[in-house]
């Protein structure tokens, strides 16, 4: 079972200042924000819970099974956060590739000027007369 069959089967919640968010409204929240919430903050929330439950204990016998519940949450958290690293970097790549070839294309304009410029009165016109 995936880590995203096993959060909507199970309805997983995850905590937020505006209450408890589904798995489907993780995609929405920025990675990180100054103010309001972020996916990082559902991280920490999580985590935090996490480590409140993986005290360790010398006299129980059996692991708490919210346990496991939790290493799940933050399983799926983890894993939206990569992903929106990833569409976020190949976002950037992509505008820089942009920019790059806007100067590239201003230069070759600028060239190609250049050149026009440089035609001689006769040559203009021949030029003008095969348009």
């Amino acid at each position: 079972m995936t880590i995203f069959e096993k959060a909507t089967r199970e309805k997983f919640r995850y905590p937020s200042t505006k209450g408890l968010l589904t798995t489907e409204q993780l995609w929405e929240l920025p990675l990180t924000a100054k103010s309001g919430f972020s996916l990082d903050d559902v991280a920490k929330a999580v985590n935090a819970e996490l480590k409140t439950v993986d005290t360790e204990s010398f006299v129980a016998t059996e692991a708490n099974p919210a346990k496991a519940t939790l290493e799940a949450k933050l399983a799926v958290v983890k894993h939206v956060i990569a992903i929106r690293l990833a569409e976020d970097q190949a976002a950037k790549a992509a505008a820089a590739k942009k920019l790059e070839k806007e100067k590239l294309l201003t230069v070759l304009g600028r060239k190609q000027d250049a050149v026009l410029e440089n035609l001689t009165e006769a040559e203009l016109l021949a030029r003008i007369n095969n348009l």
